[in-house]
């Protein structure tokens, strides 16, 4: 995601530097939640620890990407193929969530009003 966003930089304009800057902050804050959870992500961004959740923000980011120039191509591409996986991993009951998922959903429904 991350390498898509400093793509999406040229030509430069600012809607390209606009949306190379949410990409590159949205795949940023993945790649924290890969290895490590902040207590509130699971509160404001509970979509993101489910396999569902998962892929439709990664189609999200890839179908963002899809504009001109080979680069950001390939990068949407394999971001929203990633979010595909994540879509039918959802539905396979024989498949797990990973450790970090499941321990951000302990929480789940138990925040305070």
């Amino acid at each position: 995601m991350v390498l898509g966003g400093i793509a999406s930089f040229f030509p430069p304009g600012f809607q390209s530097i606009v949306v190379g800057c949410y990409v590159i902050v949205f795949g940023l804050a993945t790649a924290l939640l890969e290895f490590q959870i902040p207590p509130y992500a699971s509160r404001y961004a509970s979509f993101l620890f489910s396999f569902l959740g998962r892929g439709i923000f990664y189609i999200f980011i890839g179908s963002i990407l899809l504009s001109n120039g080979v680069l950001k191509i390939i990068a949407g591409s394999i971001v929203g193929v990633v979010g595909v996986v994540y879509v039918v991993m959802e539905f396979i009951p024989s498949i797990e969530p990973p450790q970090n998922m499941r321990e951000a959903d302990a929480g789940w429904g138990a925040e305070q009003v």
